[in-house]
């Protein structure tokens, strides 16, 4: 059976294409894991081109996802993170089972966090480190699918994404859900390259890993199963033992899925039971992903993301004329999970950032235009012009990104309601649960004002008629309408209040 399976893979193996081969003709001692030492390290750092390129992006990237990293204020979502994370672990589980769509593992980190504090930055210092752990990551992921070519130019395109900076600088999950789906992703092909049991228990490992950081990465783990099954067509006719290896990366991923297992159905089922008030909904949500993944929005972004887009399609066309598994694997891995997120929208809230963890692929077919071009210009040097303009032309999205608020001030905002109110006056959240981020920078009592919610007219008539002397500030986000899809409160807001003043889409009213 051994011989056959030996067989097989010397059928099967392609020669790799060397592309600019930067190093010549030296030959790196580290070709697997086993092979990691101080000594091979140095060697590698001292002789590959490849990895001295690598060490600049990985280096740059840090830098990019730890510069300014506290400028902006929390956001709702990080506040509730901050929140959740200051209860104990037995206390954020129980959390989970009933107010949260997200797994505990990301808060239980967060949590040991905050043994250094409460601020912005340390909130904010796992998801930027896993975002520049996670650019080694996608270039072994590029070496893997073609050569280190494409290696080098997916990392330097998550080196410098807006999208990846972004989420590196959130405190909330997707930049772990990107780190470890793309270890996913990895060790899934090396796994299918060698059919090494220890590969395959590890991509069983890192799957549930991911599916106890967010529960949507389950669609993308779909579609990597569903890919196996067809690699593994023929010998699953055989029976079960032909395809063991793959059957306990299966199994691993499950048992440690389990205490899962049973909370995503029923929150999936609750989350389902009314219509979605808010999100990206329907088809316009393939155009806001691949937007997104390309820059967001911009003054300066249309020309990159038609770029990217029209790169991507190139580069897959492509992969398809160099291996059939691989183009395979690439267009059901963008295509299925954006169509299922579609479908599906209709019943739950949707948003790009779910589906973060299709990125890896979405930059590797763009990198995989290289091998085209090396091939009408095949010059050594033209790697480092391809990485440079990569750089060049994100830069002024960069530049746009760290001058402006990215997120709503919520710091700033606090110091204007604690200028305009008096003691005893009213200040309302609408919706109420927008106390959270305000309250991270303002005191009521230290303001000695009274702070209460509203999630509708009702509550807000209430309200206005407790004031008695003093004034009432209603501090309003989008949100109300979400909270309120049928609209009450809003006009109530329009007949009964004046607008006092707005920063970065909050708010400020006062009563008539």
């Amino acid at each position: 059976m051994g011989k056959k399976r030996d067989d097989r893979a010397k059928e099967t193996k392609v020669k790799p294409d060397q592309g600019s081969n930067l190093d010549g003709n030296f030959l790196s001692p580290i070709q697997s894991f086993r092979d990691l030492s101080f000594k091979n390290i140095k060697e590698v750092v001292s002789h590959s081109r490849y990895i001295q390129i690598l060490l600049f992006l990985t280096i740059f990237g840090l830098f990019l996802r730890f510069y300014n990293l506290g400028f902006n204020s929390l956001w709702l979502d990080e506040a509730t993170t901050l929140n959740w994370s200051k209860l104990g672990f037995i206390e954020i589980w129980n959390i989970s089972l009933t107010a949260d769509f997200h797994p505990p593992l990301f808060h239980w980190i967060e949590h040991i966090m905050l043994i250094f504090g409460q601020s912005e930055f340390i909130l904010r210092a796992v998801p930027a480190l896993m975002g520049t752990l996670t650019i080694p990551v996608f270039y072994l992921i590029g070496k893997e699918f073609h050569n280190r070519d494409v290696g080098i130019i997916t990392a330097a395109l998550l080196t410098v994404s807006y999208f990846g900076i972004y989420y590196s600088q959130e405190a909330y999950s997707y930049s772990m859900v990107l780190f470890v789906f793309s270890l996913v992703i990895l060790f899934y092909f090396l796994a299918l390259r060698t059919d090494n049991f220890t590969y395959w228990v590890i991509f069983g490992i890192i799957s549930a890993a991911a599916f106890w950081t967010h529960y949507y990465v389950f669609v993308g783990l779909g579609v990597i199963y569903l890919h196996a099954i067809i690699t593994f067509r023929d010998r699953l006719k055989k029976g079960i033992s032909e395809v063991k290896n793959l059957f306990f990366a299966f199994a691993t991923m499950t048992i440690i899925s389990i205490p899962l297992l049973f909370i995503v159905g029923q929150r999936f089922f609750r989350l389902t039971g009314s219509p979605p008030t808010y999100g990206v909904l329907g088809p316009i949500l393939i155009q806001e992903t691949f937007i997104r993944f390309s820059g967001g929005y911009s003054s300066l972004n249309g020309f990159i993301a038609f770029i990217y887009i029209g790169l991507m399609i190139a580069g897959l066309v492509f992969l398809f004329t160099k291996d059939r598994s691989k183009g395979l694997f690439s267009a059901m891995f963008l295509v299925l999970p954006i169509v299922f997120s579609v479908i599906i929208s209709s019943k739950m809230t949707m948003n790009p950032r779910y589906l973060i963890f299709l990125l890896p692929v979405y930059f590797v077919l763009i990198a995989m235009c290289y091998p085209l071009i090396f091939k009408l210009i095949p010059n050594r040097k033209l790697l480092y012009l391809i990485v440079f303009l990569v750089i060049v032309i994100n830069l002024p999205l960069l530049a746009e990104y760290y001058s402006n608020y990215t997120k709503e001030d919520w710091r700033g905002f606090a110091g204007i309601v604690q200028s305009k109110t008096q003691e005893g006056d009213i200040v309302v959240l609408a919706p109420s649960y927008m106390s959270v981020p305000l309250d991270y920078y303002y005191s009521n009592a230290t303001d000695r004002t009274i702070e209460l919610g509203a999630n509708n007219s009702t509550d807000l008539e209430k309200i206005n008629q407790l004031k008695g002397n003093h004034s009432v500030y209603y501090v309003v986000t989008g949100d109300i309408s979400a909270m309120d899809p049928e609209g009450d409160a809003v006009a109530w807001l329009s007949q009964n209040t004046s607008l006092v003043t707005q920063r970065t889409g909050i708010l400020l009213l006062s009563s008539h």
